[in-house]
């Protein structure tokens, strides 16, 4: 994430709900509009089930309390409105409670098609449908649970895991791979691109290559790594990950595949 920002946290008041005006809520909507379509077209069944158990609005930015409340009866998690930059130790220690950080701000229309930082959109529409699948919902507190266990020094290792499966993962459905990520959901540019770009590489999962693998949170990934079936997830939950880090730390990691980024 950018150490500047020029958003800022919206207050929840005593209810858990934030006032979100009328130019927010079109937003929102405008946003919506834009990414469905393709969603439907790009996004694996997975996600497009969590959306159908969400039902989410539309019309207006969601309440993180209305969201909590169908994730707290289906996989016991709950979202939190937190600042737009929150550090690796309390994001983690928020996952291992079950519960999912949300920036609370929504971006504005200068930063309509690409923002940077998480913003509510990218939060609750990219985020919230894979909540809703006990696999996903575990997968995402196993990571919580091993960066509470984690050496500040291997929070950049960890979350390569998260980055390349919940964030950017790829899966195949029917002899076809489908988006899964949040960040590709939420995404107008990069959803295509994960999956028709010639250029990119989409390799099998693998925990030890992925803990490997640098990225840029500013481009379009040029390498994707792609789930056969969710079971590698669970798998992949269940493994000494603490030992997987050192591992993937003796190796060393592989030469980027993306130009550096201007200064």
């Amino acid at each position: 994430m950018p150490k500047d920002t020029k958003y800022f946290a919206k207050v929840a008041d005593d209810s858990g709900r934030i006032e979100y005006n009328a130019e927010e809520n079109d937003v929102w909507r405008d946003l919506v509009a834009q990414q469905q379509p393709s969603v439907d077209r790009f996004a694996s069944r997975l996600f497009l089930d969590g959306q159908k158990k969400l039902n989410l609005p539309t019309h207006r930015v969601p309440q993180c309390v209305e969201v909590s409340e169908t994730l707290l009866a289906l996989t016991g998690w709950k979202v939190s409105p937190v600042p737009a930059l929150i550090g690796f130790a309390r994001f983690f220690k928020m996952l291992s409670e079950k519960t999912f950080p949300a920036a609370s701000f929504i971006r504005d229309r200068d930063d309509f098609d690409y923002i940077e930082e998480p913003d509510i959109f990218h939060e609750i529409y990219g985020h919230t449908p894979l909540l809703t699948d006990p696999r996903f919902a575990r997968f995402s507190q196993a990571i919580g649970e091993t960066g509470l266990q984690c050496d500040p020094a291997d929070y950049s290792w960890l979350i390569r895991l998260y980055w390349f499966t919940i964030e950017f993962g790829l899966i195949r459905e029917d002899g076809q791979i489908k988006a899964l990520g949040s960040g590709l959901a939420s995404s107008p540019g990069e959803l295509s691109h994960s999956i028709n770009d010639p250029s990119v590489a989409r390799k099998p999962f693998d925990v030890i290559d992925i803990l490997r693998t640098p990225y840029r949170i500013d481009i379009n990934q040029p390498i994707y790594f792609v789930l056969d079936d969710v079971s590698q997830l669970m798998e992949a939950s269940k493994r000494d990950l603490l030992t997987d880090i050192r591992v993937a730390r003796s190796l060393g990691l592989h030469a980027p595949t993306y130009p550096p980024k201007k200064k």
